[in-house]
């Protein structure tokens, strides 16, 4: 049976989370359930794009991924199933599928749901149809096929020949800024020029290995395990110390010469 991870905006403190993995075992008591995630900001598709982004590729081929974030996400009360680079996702058609396939997924069926107004989806719907596919269902079964998936746009990059525009796209637990600035972008513009990075009033000229490499309560930039631009603070909270946050503009500047 294939794993099944569950990511949410439910919280720690009510019984949601356990409602719906007691239904998941109620399904099969044998299922294989991961925990991404009960912390994502309520509604907060952004947040849960980049989490859910972050790590649904190091799970294996075939696992399926019960989305609980603005879980009644729109007034149509739709709800799809999907296939994408091996993986599957139970989700409200609340524009994040959009988001996590950058465009159209290989494959969508909009689930059939005898009361598309019900209460709990994500236990009701979502969560059967979760353990239906780790058991190797086929998800043609669970609904039509469809490509009519309400459709969000990642921030883009601005880029030119020497310069960056980008945005803080998550701030992480200990307030390090993750933009959409990646490593595979800077080095396309750079052709090994020097460069700046601007965000604030802050003027950086070097990207570190990590925050250890630098004083307690100095600021660095790195690239993370996703190969994103980070900025961070040495055992300090870049978001509060510099009064940037999610959407901040970080410029990166590239400069004639070596």
């Amino acid at each position: 049976m294939a794993v099944i991870t569950f990511i949410s905006d439910f919280g720690y403190t009510d019984h949601y989370v356990a409602a719906v993995k007691a239904k998941l075992l109620s399904q099969d008591a044998e299922c294989k359930i991961v925990d991404i995630t009960h912390a994502i900001e309520p509604f907060n598709i952004a947040h849960a794009e980049f989490v859910l982004g972050s790590v649904y590729q190091d799970f294996p081929e075939g696992t399926v991924h019960l989305v609980g974030v603005d879980t009644h996400g729109s007034k149509n009360g739709r709800y799809h199933a999907a296939r994408h680079n091996g993986h599957y996702f139970l989700l409200p058609d609340n524009g994040l599928l959009s988001l996590i396939t950058d465009g159209q997924p290989e494959l969508v069926v909009e689930l059939n749901a005898q009361d598309p107004l019900m209460p709990f989806p994500v236990k009701d719907l979502l969560a059967p149809a979760a353990v239906y596919l780790a058991k190797g269902g086929d998800i043609e079964v669970l609904g039509e096929r469809t490509t009519a998936i309400r459709q969000l746009l990642n921030r883009q990059l601005r880029l030119n020949d020497h310069s960056i525009m980008g945005h803080v796209i998550h701030v992480d637990r200990y307030g390090n800024l993750i933009t959409n600035i990646t490593r595979d972008s800077v080095d396309t513009i750079a052709h090994g020029r020097t460069f700046t990075i601007h965000f604030g009033r802050e003027t950086i000229g070097r990207i570190h290995p990590n925050y250890t490499q630098v004083d307690d309560g100095d600021c660095c930039c790195i690239f993370n395990s996703q190969n994103q631009l980070c900025i961070g603070i040495n055992k300090g909270h870049a978001a509060e110390l510099l009064g940037l946050g999610f959407d901040s503009q970080i410029d990166v500047r590239f400069y004639p010469g070596s």
